[in-house]
C-alpha cells in the first residue's frame, strides 16, 4: 500500500522521524510545519491521509482538523492526529474534531505505519492493494487485472483507476470534480467533461460481460457503481 503522506508537526526530529519512517514503508511523504503550511500544500494537491500534530504554532491541528472536515473537497481526507495529550477528554476532542485515529507520543514508528495503513483501508479502500470483486467482475490491482465470467477484460490506465475507485466506493454517487481528484488528482488539469469520455470508455469495455450496466449516471449529480 503506497500512499500520498503529509506531515504536519512543528518539532523537527519528530518531523524527520516520522517522514522518514513512513518514506521506509515506501510511502510518499510531504511535509509541513504550521496549518498554514498544510493548507497551502492541500490547495495544491489532495493527499491520501494527514498526520496531523495536535500542538501547532498559531492554529491548532484541533482548529485545523474542525476545518477541513467542513470543507467538502477536504472532507474525506483521512487524518491521524499525534499528541501528547493522553486524558481521555483529549482523545473525545480528537475525534469530535474530525480525527481518524489518535496516536500519543511517544509512539512507535512501526504503529504509526500500522495505523495509517488502518485508517486507509477504511477511508481510501482503493489505496489498499486488495482484490474487489463486485457481481462476478473482479479487478485486482496487484496484477492490474480485470475479469469477468472466465474471461479478462481490457482496460486502458485511466478506466482501470476509475473502475477501481466506483468498485471501492459502491452506492455513492460523485461529481466529476470528485473524480478528477480522486482518480486523476487534482493537481492535473483536464476538462470535467473529460470523466464523461472515460465513463462511456468503461461502458464499452464492460459491454461484453454485461457489467457495463454496473455504472450508474446521476443525471446534474455525476456517477456511481450500484451496488445492488
Amino acid at each position: 500500500m503506497t500512499a500520498t503522506v503529509l506531515v504536519v508537526e512543528d518539532e523537527p526530529q519528530i518531523q524527520e522521524l516520522v517522514a522518514v519512517n513512513l518514506e521506509h514503508s515506501g510511502h510518499k511523504v510531504l511535509r509541513a510545519a504550521s496549518a498554514e503550511e498544510a493548507e497551502a500544500a492541500i490547495r495544491h494537491a489532495l493527499p491520501d491521509v494527514l498526520v496531523l500534530d495536535w500542538m501547532l504554532p498559531g492554529e491548532s491541528g484541533l482548529a485545523f482538523a474542525r476545518r477541513l472536515r467542513a470543507d467538502e473537497r477536504t472532507r474525506d481526507l483521512p487524518i491521524l492526529m499525534l499528541t501528547a495529550r493522553a486524558m481521555e477528554q483529549d482523545k473525545l476532542s480528537g475525534f469530535e474534531a474530525g480525527a481518524d485515529d489518535y496516536l500519543i507520543k511517544p509512539f512507535s514508528p512501526k504503529e504509526l505505519a500500522a495505523r495509517i495503513k488502518a485508517v486507509l483501508r477504511r477511508r481510501a479502500p482503493q489505496l489498499s492493494g486488495d482484490a474487489v470483486e463486485i457481481e462476478g467482475l473482479r479487478l485486482d490491482p496487484a496484477s492490474r487485472r480485470v475479469s469477468a465470467a472466465g474471461r479478462r477484460l481490457e482496460l486502458a490506465p485511466s478506466e482501470f483507476r476509475l473502475l477501481h475507485f466506483l468498485m471501492t466506493h459502491p452506492g455513492r454517487v460523485y461529481t466529476r470534480t470528485q473524480l478528477l481528484d480522486q482518480v486523476w488528482g487534482n493537481h492535473v488539469f483536464i476538462e470535467e467533461r473529460t470523466v464523461d469520455v472515460h465513463i462511456r470508455r468503461l461502458r464499452k469495455a464492460l459491454e461484453p460481460t454485461g457489467h457495463d450496466r454496473l455504472i450508474d449516471t446521476v443525471r446534474g449529480s455525476g456517477y456511481g457503481l450500484r451496488n445492488d
